[in-house]
């Protein structure tokens, strides 16, 4: 039986191998990756935005067959009921009795396809399973399998036929990830591929370079990992500070401190340390809590980004030393 500093080296050494493998079906996006495993590690959900086309569907599924993962995808729209992503109870003759039929959120890694294009009531029944990890039909719990993670993904720039999501459920992605479009030497390489034979719908080259074991063992690190009390207040006083920014009219709550506290943990195991620095911090700070802030009319008008604002703020907060 290994030891718990055995399975983490395993487990560090195995999750390090997750950027070549993905790699060997998408093109660059090392640093949506690391921000998959992250959220992997912290047990978070994470949204993917981007334009139709930058591979984030292809992405997930690779991610999944690298680590062995059960992967699900559902493709949000506006007819979509809640049954149809939870499962729901069907009669069956035979025995005369109601029998449950899973959905597809019953599994590992599911890909939300366009959440924003599906109600609000099915975005309710999505909410639950996010922040209790267990669906509930007709009174009774029944809990997702372990890990559980929603990668959804949203479009940028079409927001016909789209419903806003609610601010209760962006608060629950641990992380909002950019896709963004692959400079010229990257898409060439995409065209190289192609030219080559390669079949998106095929992964039968991807193998497994991790487990479900390994996430675990990883989690187990990550909660080791020493953060000293000027590093807890170095967060807080970000959280506070998007409360006081004259651009925002909503900052960070305590939940998206906490959140980033996590994301930052995961961040500096992945890096190999057993310790968290105010680095870490910022490296994690823009994706952990850019979906978490909102914008005043009058600061969007002049131009300004969730981003953009919390660069000044990372900027104008003291650093520990």
């Amino acid at each position: 039986m290994s030891t718990p500093d055995v399975a983490a080296d395993r487990a560090l050494s195995a999750l390090s191998e997750l950027r070549a493998e993905v790699a060997k079906a998408v093109v660059g996006q090392d640093a949506v990756v690391t921000g998959l495993v992250i959220a992997l590690l912290c047990r978070g959900h994470v949204l993917l935005e981007g334009v139709p086309g930058v591979a984030k569907t292809l992405l997930v599924r690779t991610l999944s067959a690298a680590l062995a993962l059960d992967f699900k995808r559902v493709q949000f729209t506006p007819d979509l009921m809640p049954g149809d992503v939870t499962g729901s109870l069907i009669y069956d003759a035979k025995t005369a009795r109601f029998e449950f039929r899973p959905g597809p959120i019953f599994t590992n890694l599911l890909l939300a396809d366009e959440i924003n294009r599906t109600p609000p009531k099915t975005q309710a029944a999505l909410l639950e399973a996010m922040e209790e990890r267990q669906v509930s039909v007709e009174g009774d719990a029944r809990p997702l399998p372990t890990p559980f993670v929603v990668c959804a993904t949203q479009n940028p720039i079409e927001y016909e036929g789209t419903y806003q999501l609610p601010e209760a459920q962006l608060d629950r992605f641990l992380l909002k990830l950019t896709v963004p479009l692959p400079p010229r030497d990257q898409e060439i390489a995409v065209l190289e591929r192609h030219a080559q034979g390669f079949d998106p719908r095929d992964l039968s080259h991807v193998k497994q370079v991790a487990s479900a074991e390994d996430l675990a063992a990883g989690r187990a690190a990550v909660s080791q990992v020493h953060v000293a009390p000027e590093i807890l207040g170095y967060v807080v006083d970000l959280a506070r500070a998007t409360r006081q920014s004259p651009s925002l009219q909503l900052g960070v709550s305590p939940r998206g401190g906490t959140a980033l506290l996590a994301a930052s943990r995961a961040w500096a195991w992945l890096s190999g340390r057993t310790y968290v620095t105010p680095d870490d911090v910022k490296a994690l700070a823009r994706p952990t809590l850019r979906h978490r802030v909102q914008l005043r009319p009058e600061a969007e008008l002049e131009g300004a980004t969730a981003d953009g604002v919390l660069d000044g703020i990372l900027a104008s907060v003291p650093v520990p030393r």
